[in-house]
This record gives structure tokens, sequence and C-alpha cells, in this order.
């Protein structure tokens, strides 16, 4: 019986045992998924949680409902990687042998890499909402906050979900504004980015939506330390950001795990083959979601889009058939916008985001940069498809893994 091993249970790798236990040979196949965590968490919706438009039940589920039967689930800390001869070394000191390995490990968020940020004033003056505990000890601190200079900052690229920082000034606006003291929150947003996103098009339409909300961008920030002692980030160039209240995106990594096996960069994300999702350096291994180091957005679309092209070369590798160097970068993402409007961005490793239609060309329904209700009510019918078809690799009809030319204007 030969092995294959799936390190992490979120987003792709639940995707991908989903994919796989529909696919290969049964008899001749165990799959084995492994994370040290019990419980899943749909991170979206950390967006939300500090805003009260979410509940923490509406976002946490118990990772076992998502494992297909004849899948081994195992609850176990991984040590290391050992490719050079197949297993995985585990904290407890039991190997896990395997003949193929698909990484899965994801992105964390690493505050200790930014002088200052983690110190007293963490979850007291500065958050994160890209973990759960940060966004729910966010909500807690908006409840009860009075107002003052508050601070949306990105670390550095990349991060996961290059637009949430965004939809977190635009959502806070609109926070404040139902609260009735928008007068008196100055927000400011702060990016080592030339403009307010990665994409031309996009940064032309989302820093038009900053200036009509009253959100103030510094560009070209790169942050050098959080001096709490003055309530401030400061940038290598000297410039000063005063805050009252800091939400930050701290800088992202992969998993501590990459890392102690020699298989990352810098940020510990494995080097990985664009088109095929394939290791650069270990044949028979297989990265896909945040884990990797490809440059296409770190997203929960991306990792779906990922998992339908590398189900395909799974099966063509056992068969020892060339890989389909089919994945182009796709992501689609709704943007909130605040006041229950948001837009939608289509685009790949080669095309910006652009006007047009979505998923249908000429129909729609759904507009392409452009604010409406309906991509708003998108975004949030994402949830119950995250829940109930994405994670158990049910296809999501009329959506292509590739990026559709066809009812966009280039």
């Amino acid at each position: 019986m030969k092995r294959l091993v799936i390190l992490g249970a979120g987003t792709a790798g639940t995707m991908m045992a989903n994919h796989l236990h529909s696919h290969l040979p049964q008899g001749e196949w165990e799959i084995d998924i492994v994370d040290e965590q019990t419980e899943h968490y749909y991170q979206p919706g950390y967006l939300f949680l500090p805003f009260d438009i979410y509940e923490p039940e509406d976002i946490v589920k118990p990772i076992h409902e998502f494992i297909p039967r004849g899948v081994n689930l195992l609850n176990e800390q991984i040590d290391r990687i050992v490719p050079a001869e197949n297993y995985i070394s585990m904290v407890g000191g039991d190997r896990l042998r395997y003949d193929l390995l698909i990484i899965a490990t994801g992105a964390k968020i690493a505050p200790e890499e930014t002088p200052g940020m983690l110190g007293e004033e963490w979850k007291r003056s500065i958050f994160d909402f890209y973990t759960f505990e940060g966004a729910l000890a966010l909500r807690n601190k908006l409840r009860e906050w009075e107002g003052g200079k508050l601070v949306v900052h990105i670390t550095e690229m990349p991060i996961k979900c290059p637009v949430a920082p965004l939809e977190f000034a635009f959502l806070a606006d609109s926070y404040f504004r139902n609260k009735h003291m928008r007068d008196k929150v100055d927000i400011t947003f702060v990016t080592p980015l030339s403009g307010a996103f990665t994409k031309p098009k996009a940064t032309a339409a989302l820093e038009h939506l900053l200036e009509d909300k009253n959100i103030h961008i510094e560009s070209d920030f790169a942050i050098e330390q959080v001096d709490t002692e003055n309530m401030s980030i400061v940038d290598y160039g000297g410039r000063i950001v005063p805050f009252d209240l800091l939400v930050t995106v701290p800088t992202n990594k992969g998993d501590a795990v990459i890392e102690r096996s020699g298989l990352g960069d810098d940020l510990n994300f494995v080097p990985t083959h664009k088109a095929t999702l394939q290791s650069k350096e270990w044949p028979n291994i297989f990265v896909l979601g945040d884990a990797t180091n490809i440059a296409a957005s770190k997203a929960g679309s991306v990792a779906h889009f990922e998992a339908e092209i590398l189900t395909d070369n799974i099966l063509r590798f056992i068969a020892g058939e060339p890989l389909k160097e089919e994945f182009d970068g796709h992501a689609n993402c709704f943007i909130e916008t605040g006041n229950g409007k948001a837009l939608l961005i289509d685009f790949n490793y080669t095309h910006e985001p652009v006007e047009g239609t979505f998923p249908f060309p000429g129909i729609g329904p759904l507009r392409l940069l452009k604010e409406s209700r309906i991509n708003h009510m998108g975004k949030l019918a994402f949830r119950w498809i995250y829940w109930n078809m994405l994670l158990k690799g049910t296809h999501i009809p009329f959506v292509s893994t590739s990026m559709q030319e066809s009812g966009k204007s280039f």
C-alpha cells in the first residue's frame, strides 16, 4: 500500500483530501492528513468578527467534520520533513513514511519580526485580525473604544488576502458611521506598496474609495519599529504615523516546520513551480495554498483553483505522465467597501483586475470593479459555499479554474 500524506488540514489541505479520496485508486493508496489543531477556522470571517457582523460560532467548526471517511486524520505536531528519506518526523519521535507529500501548512503572522510590535501594548492598543484570537480581542476593544487615531497597517508583502486590510478600513468607516462617531475617528491606511493595491486599475478604483470615505493613505511605508512610548509607527526614512489604535497585519511567514526542514525561502515559503504546483527541488512533493512562494494571491479562491488543477497533476504523476502547466495564478476576490456594498476583482499572473461581468460574459450578474449590493451578498453567501461545497471538494458551478477573458475590458 502506497501512502500520500497531506500536511495541514486548513482550506487547501482539506480540499485536497476530499478531491484525492474520490480519485485515487482504492486499495492502492492510503491517505493521511496531519494537523495539530482540532478546529477549522473560516479565515475570511476574521474580517467580520471585529465589527459584530459574525459571531465566533459562525467561523469555527471541528476539523473532523470535513475530512472524508477513509482518510486518516492525525492530530499530531510535526517536527520536520526529511525529503531525502521520504518521511516526516513527529514531535513525539514517530516517523510517518510517504510516497507522495502535499504541503498545505499555510502562513502565520509573525509580529515578533517588527521591533516594538509584540510588547506590552499588544492586544491593548495594537491588534491583528489575521488570527481568531486577535479578531476576537479587537471586537471587544472596538465595542468600548471612544475614538481617536485609527491606523490600519500592512507590515510587508506577501500577506494572506492582500485586500483584507483595505476591507478593514472600509468596514471601520461604515462601523463608526453607524455608531454616530465617525467624526471622532481619524482613519489612516498605511501600506508598503506605492498605492492601495498591487495592480494599477484596481489601485485607482480603491484609492478613489479611500478618498470618498475620508481615509488617508500613507504609501511606500517600510516600517522600522513600533514606538509604543510615543504611540506611533516609524519607517526607515524617519516618517512617523501616530496612533491611538493600531490594527496591523504583521509579517506573514510560512510554518516553522518548513524552516526546520530546510525547505523554504527567507519567509519559510516553499519554492514551487508556479504552473504545476510541484516542488522545485523534490519531484514527489507538491505545494499549494499559502505555503507556496508563487506570485499568486494568498487567498482561499486561489487555493480552490489550485486544488482542482493539482488533483489532476497528482494523478498524472502517479501514472508517470507529464504534468500539466495549467495554473495561471487565477484569483477571484470580493472586496467589502462598507454600507452593504462590495467590489469584485478577477485576475491572474498576467492580467490585472479589469471591468466586466462575472461569471457569465455580458450577463453577470456580478460586476467587476464596481461597487454593488449584489457583490456584498456574494461575499456573505461565500461562507455557506465554503462550509458546504468548497471544503468538500465540490466544484462550484460556472467558476473556471483559469481566468476567462470573455466579458472583460482589457
